[in-house]
C-alpha cells in the first residue's frame, strides 16, 4: 500500500533538493598515517578516469612520499594557509571553490576548525555550503575526532582532543568506509618515520592503537547495521538479518527483574548486541508500593547499561507469551532473555509456563533462560576468561614449554587481509604490500595469486617472482595447484598466498590451502593471504541466513587466532556494485546473475556488518590476550562452561557452530554430546554423521562425546547427567519442532531439560530440529 500512496508537496521538495545536493563520502580511520588520503586521492584517479571533474584542496600528505605521488595530475585549487603556535594550517577556499565549480573535491581533515574571522567557523560548515551547490565532496576524520567518541578515547587511552564535529556527522554522509590498519603496521611505519607527526606521538602505542582501532570497527558497523535495518524495512524483510544480535529482555517488577536485566546487558555486551527492556503491566491500577520501587531500579538500572526500556499493556497473564514474541518479531530481536519457570510438572501440565508457550511461539529468535541462582550464588558477572596472575620470571621452564616457545620464535609471520565479499580489494592490497615490502630488500615470492582476469589486480604484481604451480592430472583433467614442496624447498622470507579457503585436488598432500600454509609457518617462511568472511566456519549459518546459499570451502575460526595481523578490507556495497557493473569483479556476462543473487545490496550490508563485527572482536581478544584487562565488551569474573547436546539430523552442525561462538566469546571450556538409546542400532549411516559431527567440533577446539542411554525417555536423564558433571554453566539444544499432541503422547526432550537445568543457563536456538524422539 505504502508504495502506491501519493506523495505530499514536501516529499516532493525533498527529493528535488536531493538530487540537487551533492555526495558526500567520508573514509574513517583509528588515527592519523592510517591510510585515509591515500585511499582518497587513489578513488580521485579513479573518479577522473571515469570522466568526472576532480579538484583537491587542503590536503595533507604530510610528507609521505606513498601518498604524495598519488595526487599525480589532479588539479590542486589553492587553500588559505595561516599558522597556529608554529603549525601551518590550511583551510579550503569556499569562493575560488564555488567559482571553480567542480564535480568532486577531495579535502582531508572533516574536523579542522578554521582560523578566526573566517566566513565559517568549521571545515564541516565549508562542506556543507559545497554540498548545497551540487559539489560532491570526499573527505577523511579519524574516530577519536567525533564528537561522542571522544570521552571514550580519553577514558581508553588518555587522549585529549581539541577539534572534532559532532556525533550525528557520518549521518550527513551517503557512504562511509573504513580504512583498516593493524596495530602492528602503524608501529611498523612510524619506526620508518613515515607516519607519526609530533602531535600525534601519544596514540602510536600499541595498546591505545588496537582500542582506536576497536573504537573505528564499531562504530562503522553500528552505521552499517542502521543501514541495514532501513533497507530491510523498506523491501519489507520480516527475519532478523543473521548480521548482529538484538537482545530482548523481559524483566517484570519483581525481585528478580534486575537478575534478568543484568545478564541480559552482559550477554549484549559480550555479543556486540543492541538491548531493549520491556516489561508488561495488567490494566490501569496504580503499582504497588512494592512494584513501584521495583520499576524505579530496573528503568535507573536500563539507562545506567544502556539499554531501551518500554512498559507495555496487557490484558491477562496468558497473553504474555503471544504479546512478547510479537514485540520481539516486529523489533527483529534475535534473542529473548527470561528466567526459568517456577511452577512443578503438574503445574505445567494444567496451567502451562510462560517459557513453554514463547518458544511455540518463536520461529527464528533464540530464547535464553536465565538460571535460577539467586538463593546460593547471588547475581553473577558475565565471565569469559579469568585473570591469571603473570607467571613467576625465575620458574624454569619445562621441556614441553621450552619446545613451544622454540617452534613460536621459529615461525614465520602470518597475516590475513580479510572482506566481506569477492571484489574488495584483498588481493590487490597484498600484492602492493607485497612489493612494498620487496623495495625494502625482503625476498618476497608470490606462492598462489588469483586475478579472476581482474586487469587492476594483475598490475600490481609488479616485479614480484612466482614460484610455478604445480600440475595435477585427476581423472584425465590436468588442473593447477600451488607448489608448496617448491615453496618449502626454495624457502623465501615471504609467500603471497591468495584464498586461503580452497579445497586442493584429492591426492594432495593436504586437502585443504590453510593445511599448506601452516606447513609454510612451521618452516619459517611468512605468510600473507586473502580470505572473505563467509568462509569462517562459525559464521557458515549466519552467512546462508543473509545469503541463502551454504559456503562449502571454510577454514577453522582458529585460523584467525593463528594470525598474526587480520586486516579488514572495507568498501561500500553501492561501490561494490558499481566494480561488479565496470566489469572490475567478474566477467560482463555474469554481471546481472551476480547482482540479482550473492551481490544483492541487503546481502552486501549484512555481510560487511558481519566482518566488521567479527574483526572488532578479533581486535577486542588479542587486546585482553595482550594487556590482561577488562574488555569494551564487559568484565569476566568466573568461568563458563559450554554444553551442546545434539542431534543426528543436519541442524547439529548449526548447534556446534553457535556452542564455538558462545565459548569462544566467553573464553569457556565446551562440550558437544550425543546420547544413543541403547535399545537403537547405530547404523552406517548414523555412524558416519557421528563422525561428521565430532570432525566438527574438534577442528573448532571443542570435545565430542557419545553416551548411551537405557531407552529414549532417559535421554534427558542422561544429557543433564553429563552437564552436571562438566559443572556446566549454560547448556544448548535446539528448539523442538513436536507439535502440541506429539509432545503429550512421547514428552518434549525441550521441556524435560528446561525443568531439570534451573540451575543453569538454557540456551534454545531457534529452527534447530534435534531430531531426538523422546
Amino acid at each position: 500500500m505504502e508504495t502506491f500512496r501519493g506523495k505530499t508537496p514536501e516529499d516532493i521538495l525533498l527529493s528535488i533538493s536531493k538530487l540537487h545536493r551533492g555526495r558526500l563520502k567520508v573514509y574513517i580511520g583509528a588515527v592519523t598515517g592510517s591510510g585515509k588520503t591515500y585511499h582518497m586521492l587513489r578513488e580521485g584517479h579513479a573518479l577522473k578516469q571515469r570522466g568526472l571533474d576532480v579538484v583537491i584542496c587542503a590536503v595533507s600528505t604530510m610528507r609521505r612520499p606513498e601518498t604524495a605521488e598519488q595526487i599525480g595530475d589532479l588539479e590542486r585549487v589553492p587553500s588559505i594557509r595561516w599558522h597556529e603556535n608554529g603549525i601551518e594550517k590550511k583551510d579550503l577556499d569556499v569562493e575560488l571553490l564555488l567559482e571553480r565549480n567542480p564535480e568532486v573535491v577531495l579535502v582531508d581533515g572533516l574536523a579542522h576548525r578554521n582560523r578566526q574571522g573566517a566566513c565559517y567557523p568549521t571545515r564541516l560548515d565549508d562542506i556543507r555550503q559545497l554540498l548545497h551547490r551540487g559539489i560532491s565532496v570526499i573527505t577523511t576524520v579519524n574516530v577519536y575526532e567525533l564528537e561522542d567518541m571522544k570521552e571514550l578515547a580519553k577514558r581508553r587511552t588518555g587522549i585529549e582532543v581539541r577539534e572534532t564535529v559532532p556525533a550525528d556527522t557520518l549521518e550527513l554522509a551517503d557512504e562511509v568506509v573504513l580504512i583498516d590498519v593493524t596495530p602492528e603496521t602503524m608501529l611498523a611505519r612510524a619506526a620508518e618515520g613515515s607516519c607519526k607527526p609530533q602531535e600525534a606521538a601519544p596514540l602510536f602505542k600499541r595498546g591505545n592503537l588496537a582500542v582506536l582501532r576497536e573504537l573505528a570497527l564499531r562504530l562503522v558497523a553500528e552505521g552499517v547495521g542502521d543501514t541495514l535495518e532501513k533497507y530491510r524495512q523498506e523491501t519489507g524483510a520480516a527475519r532478523p538479518s543473521g548480521a548482529a544480535e538484538r537482545i530482548l529482555i523481559s524483566a517484570q517488577y519483581h525481585w528478580n527483574g534486575s537478575i534478568h536485566v543484568r545478564r541480559g546487558q552482559q550477554i549484549a555486551k559480550r555479543l556486540n548486541g543492541d538491548l531493549t527492556v520491556v516489561t508488561f503491566v495488567q490494566g490501569n491500577r496504580p503499582p504497588s508500593k512494592e512494584a513501584a520501587s521495583f520499576k524505579r531500579s530496573i528503568v535507573k538500572l536500563v539507562e545506567k547499561v544502556g539499554g531501551d526500556f518500554e512498559e507495555l499493556p496487557l490484558r491477562s497473564r496468558r497473553a504474555l507469551p503471544g504479546a512478547l514474541v510479537r514485540y520481539a518479531i516486529q523489533h527483529n530481536m534475535t534473542r529473548i532473555v527470561m528466567g526459568h519457570s517456577k511452577q512443578t510438572r503438574w503445574q505445567e501440565l494444567w496451567k502451562g509456563a510462560v517459557v513453554h508457550r514463547v518458544l511455540k511461539r518463536t520461529k527464528h529468535i533464540d530464547v535464553f533462560v536465565v538460571a535460577d541462582r539467586a538463593d546460593h550464588e547471588g547475581e553473577r558477572i558475565l565471565p569469559a576468561r579469568l585473570n591469571k596472575p603473570a607467571a613467576d620470571p625465575y620458574r624454569r621452564l619445562s621441556p614441553q614449554e621450552m619446545e613451544r616457545r622454540i617452534e613460536q620464535i621459529r615461525r614465520g609471520r602470518f597475516k590475513v587481509y580479510i572482506g566481506a565479499a569477492p571484489g574488495v580489494g584483498k588481493t590487490y592490497t597484498m600484492l602492493r604490500e607485497g612489493n612494498d615490502l620487496l623495495r625494502r630488500g625482503a625476498d618476497v615470492r608470490i606462492g598462489l595469486l588469483e586475478t579472476h582476469g581482474r586487469q587492476e589486480t594483475l598490475a600490481q604484481v609488479g616485479k614480484l617472482g612466482t614460484v610455478p604451480r604445480k600440475v595435477v592430472d585427476y581423472r584425465g583433467t590436468r588442473l593447477e595447484e600451488m607448489d608448496t614442496e617448491a615453496i618449502l624447498r626454495e624457502a623465501p622470507e615471504i609467500v603471497l598466498v591468495d584464498e586461503l579457503a580452497h579445497t586442493n585436488v584429492p591426492g594432495s598432500k593436504h586437502a585443504k590451502r590453510y593445511e599448506d600454509v601452516i606447513d609454510m609457518l612451521n618452516a619459517g617462511i611468512s605468510v600473507i593471504s586473502t580470505i572473505n568472511v563467509q568462509h569462517l566456519e562459525s559464521l557458515n549459518d549466519a552467512v546462508e541466513q543473509i545469503t541463502g546459499i551454504r559456503v562449502r570451502e571454510t577454514v577453522p575460526d582458529h585460523l584467525l587466532r593463528l594470525a598474526d595481523e587480520v586486516q579488514l578490507i572495507d568498501v561500500a556495497p553501492g561501490s561494490l556494485q558499481q566494480r561488479m557493473k565496470d566489469g572490475k569483479i567478474y566477467s560482463l556476462d555474469k554481471v546481472d546473475q551476480a547482482l540479482n543473487h550473492f551481490f544483492k545490496t541487503g546481502n552486501l550490508i549484512a555481510l560487511r556488518e558481519l566482518a566488521l563485527r567479527e574483526i572488532a572482536d578479533d581486535v577486542d581478544e588479542r587486546l585482553e590476550a595482550w594487556e590482561r584487562r577488562s574488555a569494551l565488551r564487559g568484565p569476566w569474573r568466573r568461568e563458563e562452561v559450554i554444553f551442546v547436546c545434539v542431534g543426528s539430523a543436519p541442524a547439529a552442525e548449526r548447534l556446534i557452530r553457535r556452542g564455538f561462538r558462545i565459548a569462544h566469546r566467553l573464553k569457556a571450556t565446551w562440550y558437544v554430546t550425543y546420547v544413543q538409546p541403547d535399545e537403537m542400532n547405530l547404523s552406517s549411516g548414523l555412524s558416519e554423521r557421528l563422525r561428521t559431527m565430532k570432525e566438527l567440533t574438534e577442528r573448532l577446539g571443542g570435545v565430542f562425546r557419545i553416551e548411551i542411554a537405557a531407552c529414549r525417555k532417559r535421554i534427558a536423564d542422561v544429557l543433564i547427567a553429563k552437564a552436571n558433571e562438566y559443572r556446566s554453566t549454560q547448556l544448548i539444544i535446539g528448539q523442538s519442532r513436536r507439535t502440541r499432541w506429539q509432545e503429550l503422547r512421547h514428552g518434549s526432550l525441550v521441556k524435560k531439560l528446561l525443568r531439570s537445568s534451573r540451575h543453569m543457563d538454557v540456551l534454545v536456538v531457534a529452527d534447530v530440529d534435534p531430531n531426538i524422539q523422546v
